[in-house]
């Protein structure tokens, strides 16, 4: 009996590290995936080209933020249609870094801070994989101007 109850652990120690390890071994991927969209989003910042942006959010998606305790939205579509399709002057002084991201299953979160010459604008996004390709569904964002 005792021995029978010993294999029993045994086996069920064993089955629990052989799940663990595979979805250990698929967070790092699917974490890269996530960054690899965001790059797209960085390079819309770096060059102005909407095509990077289009290319990371989905069509439904919206960005929020608040300017003087009011509540503003926008569409990813108009987000994408006011790009300025070339780099900002002071491009070679501007910043941008992927500082988190956290996966859960085909959901993620992730924060990107931009540190601009007069702002430092801090993003937070919500990704869903969506046929097999991670979306920005949901942008969050606050900015914080310079002295």
């Amino acid at each position: 009996m005792i021995a029978s109850a010993r294999n029993a652990f045994a086996v069920a120690v064993f089955v629990l590290g052989a799940t663990t390890s595979g979805i250990a071994q698929d967070a790092p991927s699917e974490e890269a995936a996530v960054r690899a969209a965001l790059e797209h989003y960085l390079l819309g910042h770096a060059t102005g080209d909407g095509a990077h942006f289009a290319m990371v959010f989905h069509p439904e998606s919206k960005l929020f933020w608040m300017r003087d305790d009011t509540l503003n939205t926008r569409t990813s579509a108009d987000y994408i249609a006011g790009a300025s399709g070339s780099p900002a002057a002071d491009e070679d002084q501007r910043r941008r870094e992927i500082t988190m991201v956290d996966v859960t299953g085909d959901a993620a979160v992730a924060r990107i801070v931009l540190n601009y010459p007069s702002v430092v604008l801090t993003d937070y996004m919500s990704l869903l994989k969506i046929d097999g390709e991670w979306k920005i569904v949901n942008k969050i964002f606050t900015a914080e101007p310079k002295p």
